[in-house]
C-alpha cells in the first residue's frame, strides 16, 4: 500500500530472494526505487483505470470537505451539540472570497473550478514556472473563461508574495521534491491573515510542521485542514492528536490521509495488483512497471 511500509536500500540488501515489488499508485516515496532497479527487482505500481468516473476526483472532494469543515466549524459544533451545548461560534461565508492555490495542476485546476462555479470566489495562483498563459489554458480546460465579466483573470497568476498574503483560502497543490519540501515555512505563514485558513491534501512534508504548530497555537491564523502529514500513520504522542479550537488557539480539522481512500479506488489498485501477481507467475511483462 502506498507510502505505508518503507523499503529503503538498507533493507532491500537484506532481501536477496525479492522478485518483485508491486504497490498502489505511480508514485511512492517510501521505496528506494534506485535501490530496487539496482538489485535487478521488477516494480510496478497501479494507474486505477477500473476507478475512472465523471465528477471531480477523490483528492478534490476531500480538499472541499476540509475547506467547508473548517469555514463552516462542523467539527467543532459536532463535538458542541453532543456534549450538550449549543452555538460555540461563527461559520465563514465563502461567497467572494479568495481561494490561493499553491499549484494550479490537475487537482489544483479542478478544486479552483468549483471554488469558481458555487462559491463565485476569486482565485489566485503560483508555483514556480507557473506562467499566466498555462493559468489561462486550466481554465479554458475546466470549461471556465479565460476572464470575468469585469475582465480580471480567472485563475490569476500572482507572486508568490502576493498568494499568501492575500489568500483567505490556501490550499496546497504541490508535488513533493527535494526543492519543494518545507515551501510553506515561517516566512510564508507569516503573510496569512489572521482570518485565514490553510488546507493541504497533497503532502504532509510541503508544509514546515513546526512552523505550523506555533501559528497555530498563537492562533495567528483562523484554521487549518490537514489531510497529510510528515509523518503517516501520525505517532500516538503527535502534537496534532492535542485538542485544538480551545485556549485561543487556531481551529484545526484533521483526516487521516484520507484524499485517495475511495472504495473504487481501493479495489481498483488491488485487482490490478493481483494481475499483476498473476502475469508474473505465467512469466508475462508486469503492467505500470516503475520507472
Amino acid at each position: 500500500m502506498r507510502e505505508r511500509t518503507p523499503f529503503p536500500a538498507e533493507l532491500l540488501s537484506r532481501l536477496p530472494n525479492l522478485k518483485v515489488l508491486l504497490t498502489t499508485g505511480m508514485h511512492n516515496r517510501g521505496i528506494d526505487g534506485a535501490a530496487v532497479k539496482q538489485h535487478g527487482i521488477q516494480y510496478a505500481g497501479t494507474k486505477g483505470t477500473r476507478s475512472v468516473k465523471p465528477g471531480p476526483a477523490s483528492t478534490v472532494q476531500q480538499t472541499w470537505a476540509l475547506i467547508l469543515g473548517i469555514a463552516r466549524g462542523t467539527a467543532r459544533d459536532d463535538a458542541t451539540v453532543k456534549a450538550g451545548g449549543w452555538q460555540a461560534g461563527y461559520a465563514t461565508g465563502l461567497g467572494g472570497l479568495t481561494l490561493g492555490m499553491l499549484g494550479l495542476g490537475k487537482l489544483g485546476a479542478a478544486t479552483a473550478r468549483i471554488a469558481v462555479l458555487a462559491f463565485g470566489m476569486k482565485v489566485i495562483a503560483w508555483s514556480t514556472n507557473l506562467t499566466q498563459q498555462q493559468a489561462d489554458e486550466a481554465a479554458t480546460h475546466q470549461g471556465l473563461p479565460v476572464e470575468d465579466v469585469s475582465g480580471e483573470k480567472t485563475f490569476k497568476v500572482v507572486s508568490k508574495e502576493t498568494l499568501f498574503k492575500n489568500s483567505d483560502v490556501l490550499s496546497v497543490h504541490y508535488v513533493l521534491s527535494e526543492r519543494s519540501k518545507g515551501i510553506v515555512g515561517n516566512a510564508e505563514l507569516a503573510l496569512m491573515k489572521p482570518s485565514a485558513f490553510l488546507i493541504n491534501t497533497s503532502r504532509g512534508p510541503l508544509v514546515d510542521e513546526e512552523a505550523l504548530l506555533k501559528v497555530l497555537s498563537k492562533g495567528s491564523i483562523k484554521g487549518v485542514g490537514l489531510d497529510v502529514f510528515e509523518q503517516e500513520p501520525l505517532p500516538s504522542n503527535s502534537p496534532w492528536r492535542q485538542a485544538w479550537g480551545t485556549g485561543g488557539t487556531s481551529q484545526v480539522l484533521l483526516t487521516p490521509h484520507m484524499g485517495y481512500v475511495e472504495e473504487e479506488n481501493i479495489d481498483s489498485w488491488y485487482f490490478e495488483t493481483a494481475k499483476n501477481v498473476q502475469r508474473w507467475l505465467q512469466g508475462k511483462p508486469l503492467e505500470a512497471l516503475m520507472q
